[in-house]
């Protein structure tokens, strides 16, 4: 009895070693460096991503961001921008850099409200941005809102 027992303990352990977490994504968008160019369609200067080959390596997979909602809308849209830090200390609003938001496309509207600044995670499918200057440089596509 107790060989099995050691036997399930030790396989359980094994088996949960070999299950790797979800990456700490705000670390991996963390290690993006930015580089200011002239947008000659624009006549104006902005900052463009280089993006780490750690981060290139997740394009496509699906990940998980856990962050502070920011709303675009007053009603429940299928868009949704999480932050690293509260509203007052984003990128829109406090002087965080481009690293410090992401994304998300949802497949549903959320079926409650969500209020300014409710901790959330958003899991979907990593897209990065190099060049569109008109959107996110992290995007969640076939995005979903888990809300606890």
């Amino acid at each position: 009895m107790k060989k099995l027992a050691l036997t399930l303990i030790g396989g359980m352990l094994l088996l949960s070693s070999m299950v790797s977490p979800d990456p700490d994504m705000w670390a991996m968008f963390s290690k993006t460096r930015f580089i200011e160019k002239l947008n000659r369609e624009f006549g104006m200067y902005f900052l463009y991503p280089k993006f780490s080959d750690e981060l290139k390596a997740l394009e496509g997979t699906t990940v998980t961001v856990s962050g502070f909602y920011i709303p675009l809308e007053m009603n429940a849209s299928n868009i949704a921008v999480i932050s690293k830090f509260p509203q007052a200390e984003c990128f829109f609003c406090g002087g965080a850099g481009p690293e410090s938001i992401v994304v998300g496309y949802l497949k549903k509207k959320p079926n409650r409200k969500i209020k300014t600044d409710e901790i959330v995670k958003i899991r979907g499918k990593l897209r990065l941005n190099e060049d569109d200057i008109e959107e996110l440089n992290f995007i969640l596509q076939d995005a979903e809102i888990i809300l606890d």
